[in-house]
């Protein structure tokens, strides 16, 4: 994905918009939505690990359970077992705590948390750490070490480093007031989604472990980009509304468009719509085009990229089941795709 260049004039309207609506953004995502037969139990062990772990109060015990992230993991790996499955659901909570506990720190307390977690991550059993999030880590990468790959283990991890590093980049941006030429937005949003150690835990949860000549081949390189560049613009897309009414600087690609080329809001979710079919074609162009490497590394590529398909479907039905995004009222958005923005909360 590289900045766009509108091709179209626009004029700021008068008033400020009250809503907007979103792009169908079913009708080229043509995949199939399929969800692991564990799903409903190993969600909810998931979530009684979490709230063990982080003793949550109310409002944020509603707010967590509201979140559906064991859903979103079972979507995105139908067909892993049920201990593989409780691993990427414990993950992936932690995730989502981490993104928001690390909206809260500085450039500083980011980089004490990387620290932190990338020691978990390198030895789990014998690292030690009164740090929530570095405790959290070890308990479900520990497990992960159990049958990972080595070669899946160091992309989660790598990966994993790259979003500590662009979350402390957004860090010190938010700090200092900058806000992000376009291009640069693109290349740090791409880390802040934190999707592709993901991408290494499509591997881990097939129980293969692909070989560095084939996860460094353009091709493949390509489809892991288009798969984290849909997800990335759909969820800029659909977080918009949140983000906007948070009262603080947005990290967000409308945001960047409206303040970098002057669009408005209705004009600028049109174009990211069309960045996301744009992606999905890319992927498919890639997919046409993948190179043979034998018969039994052709079988695990194509678990892969079944993996990285699951990735671009599951995420935008989860958006509207989770209440994350537009609270009760998801399906009600899905079906009309009209959100009516909400007020802006003063800052504190």
């Amino acid at each position: 994905m590289t900045a766009p260049t509108p091709t179209y004039s626009t004029t700021i309207p008068d008033s400020e918009p009250s809503g907007f609506m979103l792009p169908d953004l079913f009708s080229d995502c043509h995949y199939p939505l399929r969800l692991n037969p564990h799903c409903y139990p190993v969600s909810r062990a998931s979530e009684q690990w979490l709230l063990n772990e982080t003793s949550l109060a109310e409002p944020k015990i509603t707010k967590f359970m509201g979140l559906h992230a064991g859903e979103l993991t079972a979507a995105c790996y139908p067909d892993a077992d049920a201990f593989h499955l409780r691993v990427c659901s414990d993950f992936m909570n932690w995730s989502f705590s981490i993104d928001d506990w690390l909206d809260e720190f500085d450039v500083d307390g980011t980089f004490g948390i990387r620290d932190c977690c990338i020691s978990a991550f390198r030895d789990p059993i014998n690292f030690q750490t009164d740090k929530l999030a570095g405790k959290m880590c070890k308990s479900y990468f520990s497990r992960f070490m159990q049958t990972a790959g080595p070669g899946c283990t160091e992309r989660f991890i790598r990966t994993m480093d790259l979003f500590f590093i662009a979350a402390a980049k957004q860090a010190d941006d938010r700090a200092k007031g900058h806000t992000l030429d376009l291009e640069s937005y693109i290349t740090v949003r791409r880390d802040t989604v934190g999707c592709r150690p993901c991408f290494a835990l499509i591997e881990y949860v097939a129980q293969i472990d692909l070989p560095d000549e084939v996860v460094s081949h353009p091709v493949i390189k390509a489809m892991e980009e288009a798969t984290n560049d849909v997800i990335t613009l759909s969820n800029d897309l659909l977080s918009y509304n949140v983000e906007q009414s948070s009262g603080v600087g947005m990290h967000n690609m409308i945001a960047v468009l409206m303040d970098e080329q002057g669009l408005d809001l209705q004009c600028a979710v049109d174009y990211i719509g069309q960045l996301c079919k744009d992606n999905i074609q890319r992927f498919e162009d890639n997919r046409a085009t993948l190179p043979s490497w034998g018969e039994e590394i052709d079988r695990q590529v194509a678990i892969y990229i079944d993996g990285l398909q699951n990735w671009i479907v599951g995420p935008l039905h989860w958006s509207f089941d989770s209440n994350r995004y537009f609270g009760k009222d998801g399906h009600a958005v899905k079906q009309n795709r009209i959100v009516k923005l909400l007020p802006k909360r003063p800052l504190q």
